[in-house]
């Protein structure tokens, strides 16, 4: 099969591999659709993966095509997206059902090859089946969209609670539309982007609850808004954006950290103080819940799919066949075009 595999640090090549082949209680997917996250740029340019050569790619769906061992033969067929992070059942957080929090797991496109491929081999455990009316492209997003209802479900919110998201990258804009979708209208959007205040617009936030921060100081900004921030959601994973989120939080406030860390994190004494003397709660979220039950996260971003007030799909920005792939990691590395999602999409994605 035709693989992205990425060999050493800036070396990734599209070769020809051996197709996988399942084991016991493992399926293999043909990849339809395939989303580059944030975090493959630096995996692919800076930090390279924990083994390599490994195929990279985390966020994707297709059609079931083989399976192996003990597997249910009807799954054959089957469309479906995958939870990429495959838990070892055996540890504490996995006897709790904290599949995300596994102290053992394996985790495809970092510690085992994942689906910038034509094949992915798939734990069936980690397989959520798709309905007929939801297109391989928006459930190659399923993953995002699961990190997302991840960090709003964390947070404890009040439906006059004052929400600010900080960061609207591709997290930051799913976290917006499910904060919409859920009811929630007191939503202020700090970016630094025409196109990511176009965005933020189009899904229903305010043109003057979007702060530019090129155009004005975020906490003054904030505090001439709203006074204060109950709930703070850190989509940005910088120094400035956790400090400012301290800063503008209201007595008693909520930090939700989801944003990768771009570099070490440091606190200065005051801002250190002033979690301690507002009492302010500080949660990391990571990844998403799954569970294979309908109350995880990935169910959730599947019911809300029928009625979200936004179409998803418009965050698409790029769409690139597997051989012209390396044009989206170059876009994202370089920032050379306003990007959202880019997708490996295979020519058959719409069957």
């Amino acid at each position: 099969m035709k693989a992205w595999n990425l060999h050493d640090i800036g070396d990734i090549r599209l070769e020809n591999v051996k197709d996988p082949s399942p084991g016991r209680g493992e399926v293999i997917v043909k990849v339809k659709a395939t989303g580059i996250c944030g975090s493959d740029i630096p995996r692919i340019y800076k930090t390279g993966a924990h083994n390599m050569p490994l195929i990279p790619g985390h966020e994707f769906a297709g059609e079931v095509v083989s399976v192996g061992e003990g597997v249910r033969s009807d799954l054959k067929g089957q469309r479906v997206a995958a939870f990429p992070l495959f838990p070892c059942h055996k540890c504490l957080p996995c006897k709790k059902g904290l599949y995300e929090m596994c102290e053992h797991y394996d985790f495809a496109g970092s510690r085992s090859d994942g689906a910038f491929a034509e094949y992915v081999r798939v734990p069936e455990w980690n397989l959520i089946e798709l309905p007929d009316d939801i297109p391989y492209s928006l459930a190659a997003m399923l993953e995002p969209m699961g990190v997302a209802v991840h960090a709003l479900r964390t947070a404890d919110i009040k439906a006059d609670d004052t929400i600010c998201v900080s960061g609207v990258g591709t997290i930051g804009l799913l976290l917006t539309g499910f904060l919409i979708d859920a009811g929630y209208r007191n939503i202020l959007v700090i970016g630094n982007k025409d196109f990511q205040k176009e965005k933020a617009v189009k899904i229903g936030i305010p043109e003057d609850n979007f702060c530019d921060i090129r155009k004005y100081n975020p906490a003054k900004w904030i505090s001439d808004k709203a006074g204060g921030i109950d709930i703070y959601f850190e989509c940005v994973g910088k120094n400035e954006s956790l400090s400012l989120g301290v800063i503008a939080a209201a007595p008693g406030g909520q930090i939700i950290l989801v944003g990768n860390p771009a570099s070490d994190m440091t606190l200065e004494k005051d801002i250190y103080w002033k979690i301690t003397r507002r009492q302010l709660t500080v949660k990391g979220i990571w990844n998403s819940s799954f569970t294979g039950k309908e109350d995880d996260d990935w169910h959730y971003v599947l019911s809300a799919l029928s009625h979200l007030p936004f179409d998803a799909e418009e965050f698409i920005t790029h769409r690139f066949v597997i051989e012209d792939l390396e044009k989206g990691f170059c876009i994202m590395r370089d920032k050379s075009e306003d990007y959202i999602k880019i997708l490996m999409l295979s020519p058959d994605s719409q069957s």
